[in-house]
């Protein structure tokens, strides 16, 4: 099963030195799902070569615009290439109001539907699941309401074991069925239970997206032992004062979260426009973290 993060924007409130504002793209088994949504996203999607109709759910964490405003762009764009099949967006309760006031002041009577669910800052929720995997949706403290997504694979069936189909003729229609635990008959009457023909699936893996927020360690228990943390290091810790006056976290804080929450990896972005080097930040939360990262854009992280 697939499971990769394309980085699609990494600045943070301004687009300087070819960065861009806040998109991540995330391949779940080949269906794509958008987390946030700056200026230029669908820009990057199409530099990038990847295909805006295949997103099928949208993930906005607040209403600051260097996380949203290039969604109405997006679904305009959806709408002029053809798009019938539904759009699920998650997001704060007022985003509704400005895609439903964009399209009714242009006029414009999009040719599919939008599933809007708004989501709660103030406690964790389930926000969407599939047989490939669920979405949940925490608080996190920044100056206004604003949440992070964590995004886990399902549970997998078991893996069978090639070699058995050859040997024991098993039908490819049975396939399925031996992996659900079903035991299979061979042609000689012998029973071969299911447990003997498969071998145990991947355990899921699991992704934190934690955008703008303050470091007050409030949404620890969220993101617990994930495989792979996104985290905003807007700053670094020379500035901490700066990063507190603005719900901000620096490159140490962020890894100092990664190390708390016992994530496998650390991926840190939404960098301020006073940095046009970006390896002094990286070098300050390896001190602290090492298996950490930079979100560059075009980047992909499998997970």
């Amino acid at each position: 099963m697939k499971f990769e993060l394309t980085i699609l924007g990494s600045s943070s409130s301004t687009p300087i030195f070819n960065r861009n504002p806040s998109a991540q793209l995330l391949n779940v088994n080949e269906k794509f799902i958008l987390i946030d949504c700056g200026e230029a996203t669908q820009n990057q999607l199409l530099h990038f070569g990847l295909k805006a109709n295949r997103i099928d759910q949208i993930f906005i964490s607040h209403l600051h615009g260097d996380h949203y405003l290039g969604l109405v762009g997006l679904l305009s764009s959806l709408h002029l290439n053809g798009r019938t099949k539904a759009m699920d967006i998650f997001g704060p309760a007022d985003l509704f109001e400005i895609i439903n006031l964009n399209f009714k002041l242009s006029q414009t009577i999009l040719k599919y539907p939008i599933n809007f669910k708004a989501t709660n800052p103030l406690i964790p929720e389930l926000l969407f699941e599939n047989w490939d995997v669920s979405v949940e949706s925490f608080p996190l403290d920044h100056r206004i309401p604003c949440t992070g997504f964590k995004f886990t694979e399902k549970q997998r069936l078991r893996k069978i074991i090639k070699s058995k189909i050859e040997e024991l003729s098993i039908p490819i229609d049975m396939i399925p069925l031996i992996k659900k635990g079903q035991s299979f008959t061979d042609k000689k009457g012998k029973i071969h239970l299911a447990e003997e023909l498969t071998t145990e699936a991947d355990a899921p893996k699991s992704f934190a997206y934690c955008s703008d927020t303050v470091c007050s360690w409030k949404y620890i228990n969220s993101i617990m032992n994930v495989d792979l943390l996104y985290h905003e290091a807007t700053f670094m810790n020379d500035l901490l004062a700066r990063a507190e006056e603005t719900f901000h976290t620096t490159a140490l804080q962020a890894a100092e979260v990664a190390l708390k929450a016992n994530a496998k990896k650390l991926l840190i972005g939404h960098f301020s426009a006073r940095y046009r080097d970006l390896d002094p930040l990286l070098n300050e939360a390896k001190s602290v973290f090492l298996n950490t990262e930079l979100a560059i854009e075009g980047k992909i992280f499998e997970i």
